[in-house]
């Protein structure tokens, strides 16, 4: 029996250092190089999105909360695309690859969704290797290929709600906006040369 509560304990403590791990994410920082795959086999680069802002949705495709997410960033995507919103989703559920085409069509994704392994959501959300996490979890990229705005593992997480989407997308889209979205500016006329 003490040894039951010991063990229990000693797991406890662990669990309560672990989040505290969790929580600890550098923000801002360099988002670098993440490959998905679709079920298609085309792999996919963040690196690929370099200019736009990007909602990258960690997902279990079991699960219904990252069910209405990502029909949430369908819509999301609809409205702030033309501005350079760019959602993605990353599947990292056991069976994932057999079953995000069937997640695609029932819930209306209208963006690439992939499949990472565990191991690698892990390391780019900057969990250690054995957390345990809620989905779905949420990381934004600025247009620079940043991340600047990550879900924590906390119960009080609410960044995939709406409104919440919405403030950061906007946010995001006012920051370096591209070139051919910015006003033109007078050019001023050259002095010519003498001869």
């Amino acid at each position: 029996m003490r040894r039951r509560l010991f063990a229990q304990m000693v797991a406890a403590c662990a669990a309560g250092a672990s989040l505290r791990r969790l929580q600890a994410a550098t923000l801002p920082r360099p988002a670098g190089s993440f490959e998905f795959v679709l079920p298609d086999g085309t792999k996919q680069n963040l690196t690929d999105y370099l200019g736009k802002v990007v909602c990258i949705e960690f997902l279990f495709t079991t699960c219904p909360h990252c069910q209405e997410a990502s029909r949430l960033l369908s819509r999301l995507h609809k409205e702030y695309g033309p501005r350079g919103f760019q959602p993605l989703g990353v599947a990292f559920n056991e069976g994932a690859m057999m079953l995000v085409p069937e997640f695609v069509r029932n819930f209306g994704v209208t963006y690439p969704v992939g499949v990472a392994s565990r191991e690698r959501v892990l390391s780019f959300l900057q969990y250690p290797p054995m957390a345990r996490i809620m989905v779905p979890q949420v990381a934004f990229l600025d247009r620079k290929g940043n991340v600047r705005v990550q879900s924590s593992n906390g119960n009080d997480e609410h960044l995939h709600s709406e409104a919440n989407l919405r403030k950061t997308i906007e946010e995001l889209l006012k920051e370096n906006p591209p070139a051919s979205a910015r006003p033109a500016t007078k050019a001023q006329p050259r002095a010519s040369a003498k001869k």
